[in-house]
């Protein structure tokens, strides 16, 4: 399990859900691995799993909203690691609200974790790659709702449209660096913070995921472990010259119609 050996990752919003699972998955694959995220008990309970299993890891608090903690995160784990070789931006606001009920305030919550501070994540691990003029792959954790989305995600689904934008001007901006950018957009997947959504925010029993499989072509939702995989190889030389790809990573297929 080498894909990643050798190289450094940080997985910002990586103290649980598809995070947690990209980070367990680069350093089983031989990766150094840095996990960025506001809470500190399970972001140092993973760092210490990934210990004991033979991994060198670290955590490094951060509020990712925040654009200097968001860079800062970058910064950090180049002091604690050397050096950043891939970024995965995994941390995700997915508060309801439709147009015309989305405050201001909503809006901003949205823009600032979906999209500010993958940008300046962004902008302080190129900056270390090209200072090296060394290579560098980062994976976008984006959305499906990117491509549109339900009328009760219009801050979530502007944002994350915006994502795919941004991971295009990049890529499109820094191949000559060997940089590849690439988002995966996900779909309907059994995370914890799904979980914590669909209770707040639609009543929803501890059946839900039964019931939400019931409704979708395979049966389930999608996984994390799957999704982290798929990064993994997006992070990896095995991805080629692969970049500025928007990757649909769903079960139904966008702008299809029965």
């Amino acid at each position: 399990m080498t894909l990643l050996r050798d190289k450094v990752v940080l997985v910002n919003g990586g103290t649980q859900g598809i995070g947690a699972a990209e980070a367990r998955a680069a350093a089983r694959e031989g990766a150094e691995v840095a996990v960025a995220g506001r809470r500190p008990e399970p972001g140092e309970a993973l760092v210490a799993e990934l210990v004991a299993a033979g991994a060198k890891a670290s955590y490094v608090r951060a509020d990712l909203s925040d654009p200097q903690q968001a860079g800062e995160s970058v910064r950090r784990t180049v002091a604690a690691h050397g050096r950043i070789d891939c970024l995965v931006n995994a941390a995700g606001l997915t508060s309801r609200g439709t147009l015309l009920e989305t405050t201001p305030e909503l809006f901003d919550a949205h823009i600032a974790i979906n999209l500010r501070g993958p940008f300046f994540a962004m902008q302080a691990a190129v900056a270390d790659m090209v200072a090296r003029k060394a290579p560098g792959t980062i994976v976008n954790i984006g959305s499906n709702c990117g491509n549109g989305g339900p009328p009760n995600l219009a801050a979530y689904s502007t944002a994350k449209a915006g994502l795919a934008g941004l991971t295009r001007n990049a890529a499109h901006a820094h191949r000559w660096d060997r940089v590849r950018v690439n988002d995966l957009n996900i779909g309907w997947t059994a995370t914890e913070g799904e979980d914590a959504t669909q209770r707040a925010f639609h009543g929803a029993g501890d059946d839900w995921r039964e019931q939400a499989g019931r409704t979708l072509p395979m049966g389930r939702l999608g996984d994390p472990d799957e999704i982290a995989d798929f990064v993994v190889l997006l992070l990896s030389d095995r991805s080629g010259v692969v970049t500025g790809s928007v990757i649909d990573w769903d079960q139904n297929v966008v702008g299809a119609l029965d």
